[in-house]
């Protein structure tokens, strides 16, 4: 049985992606446009928010340019959506940053970035909605988080811990809103090819594209998956590693993941 109840069809669904420039967040875009969905697309580069916003009919896209990190700035989008189109079917914060770190390079000011996006953006973007959401019993809430979060990896010092905590926080949300008829999908990525990966000096086992990713997540959402998580080949590898014992766990991670 699906955790969420399903979805049968985003056409006419007024969906907000938040992170849309690029990457996962402009590849879901695509696919929630190509299925006849109503999507306001945010992001800090106004300009490449405004290239997606020309290519597609002016009923269905709203740019909404900002940082999430600004919380006036959600709540003021936020406001222009509910003008536009009396409410939201579904909030999808992809927004992230990613940066390898190890504890010899260790930087506070650059964790403290990660966290204030990776984590309080999250946050701050569920206390916009979710008053409505909670009124009318309805809604969906996804975030997009990473299998970097199911336990500690290589490389990951800060980025990993931000993402755990939004795995944490997903589950939270899943307890107390699936009562109020609220929906929650907690999406986990492996590896995808991105701007953020493309610096990256390591193999990244089973590497996809933006495009295979949001196929995934499209297809978990109208699934009604909770847990939404991929290539499975990856996923289950690292899923089946935290429930080992530490001493196996950290002589496989040595072993398979040589980071």
């Amino acid at each position: 049985m699906p955790l969420n109840k399903p979805v049968i069809s985003f056409y006419n669904k007024r969906i907000w992606v938040i992170g849309a420039s690029s990457g996962i967040g402009l590849a879901c875009t695509k696919d929630f446009l190509s299925h006849g969905a109503k999507v306001a697309i945010s992001a800090r580069r106004a300009d490449l928010i405004q290239d997606i916003n020309d290519a597609y009919p002016k009923d269905q896209v709203l740019a909404l340019t900002l940082d999430a990190r600004n919380h006036s700035e959600l709540t003021n989008a936020y406001k222009t959506i509910n003008a536009k189109w009396g409410g939201l079917d579904l909030m999808v914060f992809v927004s992230g940053i990613y940066e390898p770190m190890r504890a010899d390079n260790f930087d506070l000011s650059k964790a403290k970035n990660i966290i204030d996006l990776n984590v309080l953006g999250p946050m701050s973007a569920c206390e916009v909605v979710l008053p409505d959401f909670i009124a009318n019993q309805s809604g969906g809430i996804a975030i997009v988080s990473s299998v970097a979060g199911y336990s500690g990896l290589p490389k990951a010092l800060a980025y990993g811990p931000s993402k755990a905590a939004m795995i944490n926080f997903c589950e939270n949300l899943y307890y107390d809103l699936k009562p109020k008829g609220i929906s929650v999908y907690m999406i986990n990525p492996g590896f995808v090819a991105t701007d953020a990966t493309a610096n990256n000096d390591f193999h990244m086992p089973a590497l996809i594209t933006p495009e295979k990713a949001s196929e995934y997540i499209l297809d978990g959402i109208q699934a009604g998956k909770f847990d939404i998580h991929f290539p499975k080949r990856f996923s289950l590898f690292l899923k089946f590693l935290r429930i080992l014992p530490y001493s196996i766990y950290f002589y496989l991670l040595k072993k398979f993941i040589r980071i």
